[in-house]
């Protein structure tokens, strides 16, 4: 059984529609697959409508979130998406995503680089914008190589030039609340270190105490050192590991499975959900 528990869409910065995305994890051999898209759960009905058979539906969210000036991503799962403060939560961070990156176009040409809105905006498209649409925009002036090397302290990293923040939530307030609307909730990515700086483990600890349920381990942007650290982490502290592509279609170089959950913590996580349950697919429309 594959399962692909972090993946992303149009809805937010991914390049498939989640119809495609969802064809293109059947394609890819996959069981499961979990729609992340950050902060909004618009891609949702499509993907359902669109779910070929043999192919699982998890859907969810990555909520935007900040602790000490550290970005923290946080993966929800199966909560009810009309739970109201949850939901206003995520709206509040949608609406400062076009400021955001209004703000993040100004700081970049003030640096002398010759981005404009109007490319970003439509980059983004129906999606929520964020920085890897920025980002994109730089790739196709030829500031930088890929949408990876934007994220730098030259450029669009935490901290970085053209840096700007955002209305971002408490990650102790988004597992309260993903928890208070039925949800599971897994931090993601903890060891990215080169997206800029991450939290200490004792930060960690305390999330766990305050009902996180898990961490993604198996990504992209963890090494072998970093993956067996977090191992160890997660077993102190009672926490699930899972293991996902953060795939966005042509906007990384990860692709679909290539890093998956053991059906084990698959089934846990399904168990512990009251908000909404794993969808399986009947053929969808064509």
């Amino acid at each position: 059984m594959r399962i692909d528990l972090h993946t992303h869409s149009t809805a937010s910065d991914g390049t498939d529609t989640p119809a495609d995305l969802v064809r293109a994890a059947a394609a890819a051999g996959l069981d499961v697959v979990a729609l992340t898209d950050h902060d909004t759960t618009r891609g949702h009905a499509e993907a359902l409508d669109a779910l070929p058979r043999g192919l699982t539906l998890v859907t969810g969210a990555e909520l935007s979130c900040r602790i000490d000036g550290i970005g923290v991503h946080m993966l929800a799962y199966l909560f009810d998406p009309d739970e109201p403060e949850l939901a206003r939560e995520r709206e509040l961070v949608r609406d400062d995503r076009v400021p955001r990156a209004r703000a993040m176009v100004g700081k970049l040409r003030e640096l002398g680089v010759p981005v404009t809105w109007e490319r970003v905006a439509a980059i983004a498209g129906d999606g929520s914008v964020g920085r890897p649409h920025v980002a994109q925009a730089l790739v196709e002036l030829g500031v930088v190589p890929d949408v990876s090397g934007a994220f730098t302290p030259d450029w669009l990293a935490d901290g970085g030039r053209a840096y700007v923040e955002k209305h971002e939530l408490d990650p102790f307030t988004a597992v309260r609340l993903v928890k208070e609307a039925g949800g599971v909730t897994v931090f993601a990515h903890p060891g990215a270190a080169k997206r800029g700086r991450t939290v200490p483990d004792s930060v960690i600890a305390d999330l766990a105490a305050s009902g996180l349920d898990g961490i993604e381990v198996d990504h992209m942007d963890h090494d072998g050192p970093a993956r067996a650290r977090l191992r160890g982490l997660a077993a102190d502290l009672g926490l699930l590991t899972t293991g996902s592509s953060d795939y966005h279609g042509s906007r990384k170089t990860c692709r679909l499975g290539d890093f998956t959950t053991d059906p084990e913590v698959y089934g846990e996580i399904t168990r512990r959900a009251t908000g909404a349950f794993p969808v399986p697919g009947t053929g969808g429309r064509p």
